[in-house]
């Protein structure tokens, strides 16, 4: 209350001045205007009578020169005439002025004296008046002096008028500004601030949702504010959910890995040491977009589980810079802090040449170890150049991780899938005391596949330099143990899982990955779930009763022309149901410099353009294709409205996005139709679990799911959760960076 008092009160004294000024400036504009209008006024009717007058005054006719001035002096405004001689007394006048002039007049003595007209106001009696004189003159002779008396009261009149009429004015501006401010503080100000001020105490006391109310971000004064509150409330409602959670586990003797479970076990593990991650990857991207720099959260699976690890961790982050502002927003160290918002940990960026990336990430990274590990009938291809731009890329890496390390004790590595495939054995030569671990996140094959690489010995030397390799699944571990066992002479633990060549120790663990899954503050009413599938129905231009999703780069190993296959049989076999489900795929492009990439859009894009054809009517069509880079934000919106969610990879090492659909589903609802060829699916059993290559049976798993009961669907749900929630990222991270901490370091190398 007291800011809109002091906010009215200095509005009011600003209108005031501004009203004042304003005023004062126009009286006197009127005062000059009036007054130069009364002064020619009687220059006029002066120099009109002294043409009659000087020769009745030579004349000495003073009957006349009376009659004269009797008619003239009833004008409007013309208080009195009189005629003075030479020594300013009155020879005629008047009669109603004659008592209020004194003889010898002195404006008739100055004008005779000077020989000009002379005017000037004076008060007569209770009134302004205006005395104009003109000497009487005929050939340079002087008889005398005309005096003219007007009555100048209407100025005061027209200037008092003017005062009262802008203060009349100024009073009702001042209610008006007064009402209009009033309404608006209450409105943006005041209204908002009790409306978070209430939010706040109700959120405090458990009673509210963390989202705020309508009215707390009106207009833009409040927004920085709005923001970060809401950003407090979350992590309010945040914390206390996950202390409820706690508090059950407790009472249960469970053991949920929480993010503040894994904070207080990683502080407890390192004691003080640094974390250092390298990835090809990096976790957060400038690009710039007109005059400005955004910063991208990039889609993935490796990002989505390693940035919460980081930033409890505040460890270092080594990536290659992608972004074409990256360079822009790094120190001379080519380092930051992120994220932007809250900075909790470290990036130093790694700069390649368009030779170097197109060799190493292009080529032998994504033409050839991607094709090979994943058995997708995609041919690989390894070229000569490309193998030694992995190998300088890799050095790069290196060099950027050694510059940081070269102080630190027995140092702590975690590398982060193919791409780096070599670089624990390059860190390893110049440091044998680091621990290192690599993760590899795609499939590996068997050997009989793998022997298919030209450099099959130096990609398994490489990675054998680190001290731990894990895998998503066990299957993957054997594989590898076998194709070390096939290719290199080594010696084979298959009790402990272990690798040793040259004296050196290499364990090979399955750490399958999983989403940062927490405790829902609140689960979202049915009235919630039916607003949200609205507003997608409104998005995809359609209203449909069933509703798919799928969540893909546009990569042939996520089995997407298979997954519209099977919903084009689908349709087929149950047309009953046509105009009644509707699939949206969430596609992101990705790895365009690659022919075989570029084949596939457009493969997909004929595909979409002609099971549309075939069933689509006026207002439906079966697949929504939505081909861009969506935000996490924008897939979890669709994943929460979507009654089946497909992921038919053809070969996958885990699938987040199968993980990522089951941790959304706060309500217990959904589907999940799921490959038999993903690391999810060892977890998932719950899940409608199909062969994507066999279409007939991926058609008969959507009609399984569109028909399927309530209790069903939500018991299935319910397992999956339960399976999500206690194998989240945080225990992969735990499990991964415990098994790394506790490995025996080996000595330092000695210059």
């Amino acid at each position: 209350m007291k800011i809109t008092a002091r906010l009215i009160v200095s509005l009011i004294i600003a209108i005031a001045a501004v009203a004042f000024g304003f005023t004062y400036y126009q009286v006197s504009v009127e005062e000059q205007r009036l007054q130069t209008e009364l002064s020619r006024r009687a220059v006029l009717l002066g120099e009109s009578l002294q043409e009659s007058v000087v020769p009745l005054v030579q004349s000495n006719a003073q009957t006349k020169l009376q009659r004269i001035v009797e008619r003239f002096g009833n004008r409007e405004r013309l208080k009195g005439i009189a005629v003075t001689d030479l020594q300013g007394n009155v020879i005629v006048s008047t009669p109603d002025i004659r008592s209020t002039i004194r003889e010898p007049v002195p404006q008739s003595v100055a004008a005779v004296v000077e020989k000009r007209p002379i005017e000037e106001f004076q008060d007569l009696g209770d009134k302004k008046t205006y005395i104009y004189t003109l000497p009487l003159r005929e050939d340079n002779r002087l008889f005398g002096a005309l005096v003219l008396i007007h009555d100048a009261s209407f100025i005061g009149v027209r200037l008092e008028d003017i005062w009262k009429t802008n203060l009349i004015r100024f009073v009702l501006l001042s209610l008006i500004v007064v009402a209009i401010t009033l309404v608006m503080v209450r409105w943006s100000i005041t209204g908002p601030v009790a409306q978070m001020a209430e939010w706040l105490r109700e959120m405090r006391r458990g009673k509210t949702k963390e989202t705020p109310p309508v009215g707390f971000s009106r207009g833009d004064i409040l927004n920085p504010i709005a923001s970060e509150v809401a950003k407090l409330a979350k992590s309010l409602a945040h914390a206390r959910a996950q202390a409820e959670e706690e508090a059950r586990l407790r009472m249960q003797a469970d053991a949920l890995w929480t993010d503040q479970r894994l904070r207080e076990h990683i502080r407890h593990e390192l004691r003080g040491q640094r974390l250092f991650l390298l990835s090809n990857r990096e976790p957060y991207l400038h690009v710039k977009q007109g005059r400005t720099v955004r910063c991208v959260t990039p889609a993935g699976g490796l990002v989505t589980a390693l940035d919460p690890v980081m930033r409890i961790c505040d460890g270092l982050w080594i990536a290659h810079g992608s972004g074409n502002a990256d360079r822009e927003m790094v120190d001379e160290k080519n380092m930051l802090r992120v994220p932007p918002d809250e900075p909790a940990y470290s990036l130093k960026r790694v700069w390649l040449t368009k030779e170097e990336e197109n060799g190493y990430y292009y080529g032998f990274s994504n033409e050839g170890l991607w094709p090979l590990c994943h058995i997708t009938h995609t041919r690989p291809t390894f070229r000569l150049e490309d193998w030694v731009a992995y190998q300088q890329v890799n050095q790069h890496f290196a060099d950027a991780l050694l510059e940081e390390i070269q102080h630190v004790k027995s140092p702590l590595v975690l590398i982060q899938d193919y791409q780096l495939a070599i670089l624990p054995l390059l860190v390893k030569e110049r440091r044998p005391d680091a621990r290192i671990a690599i993760f590899w996140h795609i499939p590996w094959p068997n050997p009989e596949a793998y022997g298919i690489c030209p450099w099959r010995a130096e990609v398994l030397l490489g990675m054998l330099g680190a001290d731990l390799i894990g895998f998503h699944t066990q299957f993957h571990c054997n594989n590898f143990l076998d194709t070390a066992d096939r290719f290199l002479e080594s010696k084979i633990d298959w009790e402990h899982f272990s690798i040793e060549r040259s004296g050196h120790t290499t364990l090979v663990k399955p750490f399958p990955i999983s989403v940062a899954f927490t405790a829902d503050a609140t689960v979202p009413t049915p009235e919630d779930r039916a607003h949200q599938r609205e507003e997608i129905m409104k998005e995809i231009g359609m209203h449909v009763r069933f509703l798919g999703v799928g969540v893909d780069r546009i990569d042939y190993t996520k089995g997407i022309p298979e997954r519209f296959l099977a919903i084009e049989r689908f349709f087929e076999k149950h047309p009953e149901h046509i105009g009644e489900f509707t699939f949206v795929e969430l596609a992101a492009p990705s790895r365009t410099h690659i022919k075989r990439y570029r084949d596939l859009v457009a493969e997909v894009d004929e595909l979409v353009e002609r099971i549309n054809w075939k069933f689509q009517k006026k207002w439906w069509r079966p697949i929504v294709y939505l081909k861009a880079n969506h935000s996490h934000e924008e897939v979890y919106r669709y994943y929460r409205a979507a009654d089946i969610c497909m992921v038919t990879s053809l070969h996958d090492g885990m699938n987040l996005v199968a993980k990522e659909y089951v941790a959304s589903r706060a309500d217990g609802e959904g589907v999940l139709i799921l490959s038999q060829f993903t690391g999810a699916s060892r977890e998932l059993r719950d899940a409608l679990l199909v062969n994507p290559y066999d279409i007939e049976e991926t058609a008969d798993a959507i009609y399984s799911a569109v028909v399927m009961e309530r209790e069903e669907r939500q018991e299935r749900m319910k397992r999956m959760r339960a399976t999500v929630r206690e194998n989240n990222v945080y225990r992969w991270a735990g499990d991964l960076i415990t098994t790394l901490v506790r490995l025996r370091p080996e000595p330092a190398a000695h210059d």
